[in-house]
């Protein structure tokens, strides 16, 4: 579909459909399961009920949270979650009906929203500004009560199935007490936490469900495209720290997801993982919420290049770890796509091309039809595939240090402005580690 269709059917629907409203929310304890409801609607037309179900635990206390506190805690999840429901028709009202909101909270989401939903609105060759591109309205007069609970000196450390969540627990599980957080089970983020020796009762999961009639709108012929999961983890990760008690929400995001997927622009498929948001987050949680819960990425002082580093070393993962999201249904590699390639290139310093081809099952490195995304991430091409990817100068860099290019798609690779050596000595110091944290990382080799 051309872009000047897309943005005809977004004025469009912007017509049809004037608003979107979060209705009500439902909190339920039952057999120590936590079950979150919400209630969505678009224009009283199409109703939404997605759920969130937090199992029972040992360590979780959701008794003794406070009722009004233990709202604010889902209210906030609620808040991520609509904007799934809200983009299929973009209307300019959103009624947020549980909670009143100052006009600086209402501000902080619009921004979160706005930023998020930047890869959906380029790829469906949308144009809106910030400041029309929705109102959000509380006709409530009661506002959210901030959360008191005591918190210990835990960590929680949430793993996808990738090598990033992997290093960050491999890196802190002697030092620290670290309890995995895994959103949807699947293989690959079972096997991770089985390999690193976690019984099923001794990590958390929560189970989300989509109301099955976005997905039969989807179907029909309305917008769809990418959220920010990641916000949404955020406040799962602040939900579960006070269920549980733990200080610490430990993300592995590293530096290279500040990088803005097209140049330029502030278009970032990433945005939900970048400092910005990281950032806007803790001052967020810090000054509604609660200031005594930390919310941090313990890889932000690292490279994709330096997280493979170690990642290479923690061989037992090898067979296990997935990071791509084609495969993801069926934990596979489908090694056709940017997070798959990406995945070979930033490991090739550091595994040789046949450890590699036993990973992934085939040499990528030898498939012609790889060429053009490997342009993409290399930075031939103009824009970066919309995939959580490292920066051009890795690419460029692991390349370069290929010792055996005969044969493969990084023959006419351009040279890069820095080594592979260089890169894996870096240490940014733009991040939010406690001291703790940060001398645990800093004692590490190649850091």
């Amino acid at each position: 579909m051309k872009r000047t269709e897309n943005q005809h059917k977004f004025d469009a629907l912007r017509d049809e459909f004037s608003t979107f409203t979060f209705e009500r929310q439902e909190v339920n304890v039952e057999n120590g399961d936590l079950r979150l409801v919400f209630s969505f609607n678009l224009d009283g037309k199409y109703h939404f009920a997605p759920t969130l179900t937090i199992p029972s635990r040992s360590f979780f206390e959701w008794n003794s949270i406070p009722e009004a506190q233990l709202q604010t805690l889902a209210f906030h999840v609620g808040m991520v979650e609509l904007v799934s429901y809200w983009k299929m028709a973009c209307p300019k009202r959103v009624v947020v009906l549980p909670f009143s909101l100052t006009e600086a909270q209402k501000q902080w989401w619009k921004k979160l929203y706005y930023n998020g939903l930047g890869e959906f609105f380029y790829l469906n060759g949308i144009t809106c500004s910030e400041a029309d591109f929705m109102t959000i309205e509380t006709p409530s007069a009661q506002p959210f009560a901030r959360v008191d609970q005591s918190l210990q000196e835990k960590v929680i450390i949430p793993v996808g199935g990738g090598k990033d969540s992997v290093v960050t627990l491999e890196l802190l599980r002697d030092d620290l007490p670290c309890t995995p957080l895994i959103v949807n089970p699947r293989g690959a983020t079972l096997g991770c936490a089985e390999t690193a020796g976690f019984a099923d009762n001794e990590f958390m999961v929560v189970k989300r469900t989509l109301d099955p009639t976005m997905l039969e709108m989807n179907k029909q012929g309305f917008l769809n495209g990418h959220t920010p999961f990641s916000a949404l983890l955020a406040f799962i990760g602040i939900l579960v720290g006070f269920g549980s008690g733990s200080r610490y929400i430990a993300l592995s995001n590293e530096s290279s997801a500040n990088e803005s997927t097209v140049p330029g622009t502030n278009i970032n498929h990433q945005y939900s993982k970048s400092i910005e948001f990281e950032r806007d987050f803790r001052n967020y949680v810090a000054q509604n919420i609660n200031d005594k819960i930390e919310y941090f990425s313990f890889l932000r002082p690292l490279s994709e290049l330096q997280i493979a580093y170690f990642f290479a070393q923690f061989k037992n993962y090898h067979p296990v770890f997935r990071s791509c999201n084609a495969g993801s249904k069926t934990d596979s590699w489908c090694c056709k796509c940017p997070k798959c390639l990406f995945t070979w290139i930033i490991l090739s310093p550091f595994l040789s091309r046949t450890q590699l081809t036993g990973i992934f099952g085939r040499d990528m490195m030898a498939d012609d039809e790889l060429k053009p995304i490997f342009d993409e991430l290399n930075g031939t091409s103009a824009v970066k595939p919309f995939e959580c990817v490292g920066t051009v100068e890795e690419v460029r860099a692991c390349a370069d240090f290929m010792t055996d290019k005969v044969g493969t798609i990084a023959e006419s690779s351009p040279k890069g402005d820095a080594s592979v050596a260089e890169i894996l000595h870096r240490f940014n110091e733009e991040n939010f580690l406690p001291e703790k944290f940060a001398t645990i990382l800093k004692s590490r080799p190649h850091v």
